[in-house]
């Protein structure tokens, strides 16, 4: 779970008056993208899996400034 510091949200806020990318938002949700899909790998390896298969994202906004992002998949064992 990640959320969004006060200064943080001021930061984003003047760059949303000028447009464009919102950079502190954007690093934000790949940090939480990359965290979620790390703990996911880690919960595979844990259960003796070695790849996991159809990798999905799920985010929804739990309470103001809140946001889980969730990983999930299919834990495998890949043979050669």
């Amino acid at each position: 779970m990640r959320s969004r510091s006060v200064i943080g949200n001021i930061g984003a806020g003047i760059q949303a008056i000028f447009g464009g990318n919102i950079t502190i938002y954007t690093n934000l949700c790949e940090k939480a993208r990359e965290d979620a899909f790390d703990m996911m790998m880690k919960h595979a390896e844990q259960l003796g899996a070695n790849a996991v298969i159809g990798v999905r994202y799920d985010a929804t906004e739990l309470m103001r400034g809140i946001t889980p992002v969730l990983c999930y998949g299919t834990a495998v064992v890949v043979k050669q």
